[in-house]
């Protein structure tokens, strides 16, 4: 069975760049952001996980920790590391999994055989600190991801997980979020003091409470 959002995700222990990495001692009590990538040495590949380097302030700021794979070994991830440092500009500053025998790739279901029987797919998994699955992602080995959208999801799902709320389209961190609807509207507009504006009665609006 494929992971489901809400399914506590499997550990696993696997080789990396940086040591052998037990997934749930590594996370600590942080969010992970686990994403594969086809191959080493490949272009779209080279930019991706160079703009997740230059990103890790904001994924830091969100207490998130991220982690790359594919199913090349640790010495062709220490080379390509330092051609993605010298075309991107860049310092990666996290690890990427080993995943050679493809342990933790068919544990999480990251092959797609109709795609490409040997290669990873591009898939984003976001894990919470209780280890549950938060968001899915995969796409095409031709389509770079934009890992600004991975930051948008989280903030979302951090922000909705403690307050009422949900995030409407194209919400970006700051602007109007959603009441829930099992709220009532005379309760919403005490529960969120900065006011609530009813669209229609399961429509409302309300500013960002933690802003």
């Amino acid at each position: 069975m494929a992971l489901q959002l809400g399914d506590v995700v499997p550990n696993f222990t696997q080789a990396s760049n940086v040591g052998d990495i037990n997934l749930y001692d590594w996370a600590g009590d942080s969010w992970v952001v686990l994403f594969s990538h086809p191959a080493d040495y490949t272009p779209v590949c080279t930019t991706e996980l160079g703009e997740v380097a230059k990103l890790m302030p904001e994924f830091e700021k969100r207490n998130v920790k991220v982690l790359a794979l594919s199913v090349d070994d640790v010495e062709s991830h220490k080379g390509w590391i330092n051609d993605i440092n010298e075309t991107q500009n860049v310092t990666v500053n996290y690890p990427i999994l080993a995943d050679a025998d493809k342990k933790v790739s068919n544990l999480y279901g990251m092959i797609h055989p109709n795609a490409n029987p040997n290669l990873t797919v591009r898939t984003v998994f976001v894990i919470d600190p209780e280890r549950k699955l938060r968001l899915t992602i995969t796409y095409p080995p031709s389509t770079g991801r934009n890992f600004e959208e991975i930051l948008r999801v989280i903030d979302s799902l951090q922000l909705t997980d403690k307050y009422s709320v949900a995030t409407p389209v194209n919400w970006k961190d700051g602007e109007d979020v959603v009441v829930a609807p099992s709220i009532p509207t005379e309760e919403a507009k005490q529960k969120f003091p900065k006011g609530v504006t009813e669209i229609k009665p399961y429509l409302r609006l309300t500013p960002q409470p933690n802003k």
